[in-house]
């Protein structure tokens, strides 16, 4: 029997990318926390949790980032800018996250033991560029979360992929092992956002 909508399915089909907010509305800190920690319940690859945040709410400094994503106008008008990173070296915490997952009795010793031992041999003699496919692919994972979530407490947002990364990494000093992948602006909406239509599934999808 089919089911009626949940809340999850109102989420997904009323969150819609704002490009218009409203001026000087401020997040409270407690709301981007809330916000964040139960985003990172998202999935990972191996649970290594690649995922790395800078949050810009200076005006100052985003006027400054406008300049570096395209002159998109929400990077400046938007309450707050989720930078969302990727660690390459995200597995050197193999051991950190491993122990815990056995004192919160989420496995056994032997389990953690071999899971932190593949990790690490895994992961540390992976090419540069497949850890960038692996650190881009579960930072989508976690932004959607993010986005929905966002929703969820009332606040829009838009992802943005374009902007000048190389300019970004100078302009905030990451780390070596640190890439920017997404900004995703998070406020009020001053106006709707527009709608958008998606391709049929029977042009999609396969059965087989």
């Amino acid at each position: 029997m089919p089911k009626t909508q949940t809340t999850i399915d109102q989420l997904i089909h009323e969150r819609k990318s704002v490009r218009k907010y409203k001026e000087n509305v401020v997040i409270p800190h407690e709301e981007i926390q809330t916000l964040l920690q139960k985003a990172i319940t998202a999935p990972s690859s191996s649970n290594m949790q690649p995922w790395r945040f800078i949050v810009i709410e200076d005006q100052q400094v985003k006027k400054e980032l406008r300049v570096i994503a395209n002159n998109q106008e929400q990077v400046e008008t938007s309450s707050a800018i989720i930078a969302v990173l990727g660690d390459l070296e995200m597995y050197k915490n193999a051991e950190k996250i491993y122990d815990a997952n056995y004192e919160q009795k989420f496995m056994p010793r032997e389990l953690a033991d071999l899971m932190i031992k593949n990790s690490l041999s895994l992961y540390g003699n992976l090419p540069q560029e497949t850890m960038k496919n692996i650190v881009h692919f579960d930072a989508g994972l976690i932004s959607m979360q993010i986005m929905l979530l966002a929703k969820d407490m009332g606040y829009d947002t838009v992802p943005m992929g374009g902007f000048d990364k190389v300019k970004f990494a100078e302009k905030f000093n990451l780390l070596p092992n640190e890439v920017p992948i997404l900004l995703i602006a998070i406020g009020e909406a001053a106006a709707p956002a527009y709608g958008s239509s998606r391709l049929p599934l029977e042009q999609i999808v396969r059965y087989i």
